[in-house]
């Protein structure tokens, strides 16, 4: 068959799966074959800039919004955005000393140049900015501020803003709250620099308001835990991810977190270190958690005295606390260093019998947590109950 006899439909559906370097090359085949090629690489568009002393802007970003901007006919079927700005981690060594690393002053200006292309993608859904060290420049704006005046996406489901923090950052401002609120679609949030209540060397970083209107629809957040506790209060939120350190998730923000307008069910904390102190805080806090992700602190707790796998036996007493968890993932945690006994020399090994532990382990959590039904090990091991009292492992 031809290719001239297929219709575009069929021509995209073929195309679709090919990786973006090849669907360029593909591009070139013929005006066909391009305008295809060219709504597929469009659709979604991610791009990671790194910068550093020899190469400090953004050039990738400013390729894309110069080919975004030329390209008129493109604007409406761009669905999803996301551009990453960071440092480069391998800077040339300079003797005696590399030397730092300092955000070039034009990114705030480039920040605006790429906030005026996406201005123009009126039927965005998802939207993924993080401007990495943009946000350390002398400027009393925000970076992320720099984007967002003029956006209005009236599709727009995820959306994750932010950008380098210090305690010399400039913080958020209403503008913030006012793109919040213009958004009421929004239902996915992740917020990886935004701290309410942050506290340093009489630095404080001011908490814009929050429209009691704003984000009706929002049923995930990620973020800090004083930023949590600003934005789900009366929003249906079920899905939370939290940042930063356990010791930030006090009893009071649990109090605030606490008042969606749905019961929370899924927890993630795989993104801090987490002590059994507070998970037993949790349980009393959010007992109707059905899913929870956690990354253990095990050189703080449970029981040295123990290695490998076995250490996690010092949890029955915490799980006897969440009456309705039925998955508890454990895969972030990291038990390598426990694999040897203390008492042992020479090089650690892992536990010989470790799936009969994970067994074990499985039946002795479900007999302190009834309505555990899956149990995700740091080996990655995903063991389930066949609701008889059994447990095996999913292959």
């Amino acid at each position: 068959m031809r290719e001239s006899s297929l219709p575009n439909e069929t021509l995209a559906l073929i195309l679709a799966d090919l990786p973006p370097a090849v669907l360029a090359i593909v591009a070139r085949v013929s005006h066909r074959f391009n305008a295809v090629s060219e709504r597929i690489l469009y659709t979604s568009a991610t791009i990671i800039d790194l910068l550093s002393l020899s190469s400090p802007y953004p050039v990738r970003t400013l390729q894309w919004c110069e080919a975004m901007d030329k390209r008129v006919h493109l604007h409406e079927i761009t669905r999803r955005v996301s551009i990453r700005w960071q440092v480069e981690s391998r800077e040339p060594y300079t003797y005696p000393q590399p030397h730092p690393y300092l955000p070039h002053p034009a990114l705030p200006t480039f920040a605006i140049q790429l906030g005026r292309t996406l201005h123009h993608l009126t039927l965005l859904e998802s939207l993924d900015l993080f401007l990495g060290p943009a946000n350390n420049s002398p400027e009393r704006v925000h970076v992320i501020e720099h984007v967002i005046p003029a956006l209005r996406f009236t599709h727009l489901q995820h959306c994750s803003l932010g950008a380098d923090w210090s305690k010399f950052t400039t913080p958020y401002s209403p503008l913030l709250s006012a793109f919040l609120l213009t958004h009421p679609s929004l239902r996915h949030l992740n917020f990886p620099d935004y701290y309410p209540h942050h506290h340093h060397n009489h630095y404080q970083q001011q908490s814009p308001l929050l429209a009691p209107n704003a984000l009706p629809n929002l049923s995930s957040f990620r973020g800090f835990a004083d930023a949590a506790a600003l934005f789900l209060p009366g929003r249906p939120v079920h899905y939370l991810s939290l940042l930063g350190s356990d010791s930030d998730v006090t009893d009071d923000i649990l109090a605030h977190i606490t008042l969606t307008s749905i019961p929370l069910r899924f927890l993630d904390l795989s993104a801090m270190f987490v002590r059994p102190r507070l998970l037993r805080i949790l349980a009393t806090r959010l007992p109707t958690i059905h899913s929870l992700r956690v990354r253990l602190a095990l050189r703080h707790t449970l029981h040295y005295s123990m290695s490998g796998i076995r250490i996690l036996t010092g949890l029955s007493p915490v799980l006897s606390s969440f009456t309705h968890l039925s998955w508890l993932d454990l895969s972030p945690t990291d038990i390598s260093s426990h694999y040897a006994s203390p008492a042992t020399t020479g090089a650690r090994r892992p536990d010989t019998d470790q799936d009969e532990v994970e067994h074990s382990l499985c039946r002795e959590w479900a007999r302190v947590c009834p309505a555990l039904r899956r149990v995700t090990f740091p080996s990655r091991n995903e063991w389930t109950n066949d609701d008889h009292g059994g447990w095996f492992v999913d292959t």
